[in-house]
């Protein structure tokens, strides 16, 4: 049963958020739509950064490649700190963009920065298909292609396949669900835990929290309906629909690596992301929940500098920390 929107009763953003907002102006929360889809995604291609792998070095700072995976049209772009000895953990991590915007590249400098430098990390950043040009499944399926390959490539690479991070924000973090279920079912790949940023997990538009933000966040249930129908097409709203299209309609969420699942308290995936961490909770798993008080959909990126955004962050590298320091499966006795 759809609830209905509630008037007047959306949190309020944090003050220091807020004002950022107000400073971006009416354009922030102009929603995507089918009608202007094209002329955003050209927008987003010829505006978002792109950071060229001479420029994510960063004068010799990092070691960073380029890599294709054999059979399917996708890129990895690999980056490490220059000189790390030994083997290193991976995160593997998929970006943002509602499924049909954002690039690989773009998301490097500050995963770089704040995470491969100060925890010793590898970084493998995916280059999957974007929506409606490439619909359910390619899109994970690009993903999972590309973390077997890079596990089968280990040693080469660098990398220590029992240490391994899956990890996205917004239609990353939803496909990066979507790999845990897959990487279990298939018997891929083994994660150590899935970092799942305010990410985009059910298709139905149906939460209270879609309704309560509905023309108040910035990415709100009409952008939303959009980028799923994109992904999605004629399977949009199936009952049949697989959990590795919209991780939200699993029914069995054991066997999965630990999570850490953060969202806003004023956004659109509030609920979804809440109750997907008491999914897990009820199967038996493990998972860390922030609701980030006053926060709007992708809060740390527009507003990076205010306080909340910042106890984000930490929040975030201090359970990748955790993660990363457990022993490893093939060190436990």
């Amino acid at each position: 049963m759809e609830l209905p929107r509630t008037e007047g009763a959306a949190p309020p953003f944090d003050p220091e958020l807020g004002r950022v907002l107000a400073a971006l102006g009416d354009a922030v929360h102009d929603p995507l739509t089918p009608a202007n889809l094209a002329a955003r995604q050209e927008q987003d291609a010829a505006t978002r950064p792109r950071p060229t792998a001479h420029d994510l070095r960063a004068d010799g700072l990092f070691e960073v490649a380029e890599l294709r995976v054999p059979g399917r049209d996708v890129t990895l772009v690999s980056a490490r700190p220059a000189g790390a000895a030994g083997p290193l953990p991976l995160l593997y991590y998929m970006h943002g963009g509602g499924m049909v915007m954002g690039n690989a590249p773009s998301v490097l400098p500050q995963l770089l920065r704040e995470w491969a430098l100060p925890l010793g990390l590898a970084v493998i950043s995916v280059e999957y298909g974007l929506a409606p040009r490439a619909q359910y499944p390619e899109p994970v399926e690009d993903c999972y292609a590309g973390l077997v390959w890079a596990a089968g490539h280990a040693a080469e690479l660098g990398i220590d396949a029992d240490r391994i991070v899956i990890g996205g924000k917004s239609a990353g973090g939803g496909l990066a669900a979507a790999l845990a279920l897959l990487t279990r079912d298939r018997g891929g790949p083994a994660p150590i835990g899935q970092l799942l940023l305010c990410p985009m997990l059910d298709d139905r538009g149906t939460s209270f929290s879609s309704r309560q933000m509905d023309g108040i966040d910035v990415w709100d249930r009409t952008s939303n309906a959009t980028g799923w129908k994109a992904l999605l097409g004629d399977r949009f709203g199936a009952e049949d629909l697989p959990a590795y299209a919209a991780p939200a309609r699993t029914t069995d969420l054991s066997g999965l690596p630990p999570a850490y699942i953060d969202v806003g308290s004023a956004e659109t995936f509030r609920d979804e992301d809440v109750s997907y961490a008491d999914a897990i909770w009820r199967a038996g798993g493990q998972a860390e929940l922030h609701v980030w008080p006053g926060a709007f959909h992708g809060f740390d990126s527009l507003a990076p500098e205010a306080a909340l955004s910042q106890d984000a962050r930490d929040a975030r590298t201090r359970w990748l920390r955790r993660v990363l320091t457990q022993p490893a499966k093939n060190e436990e006795t």
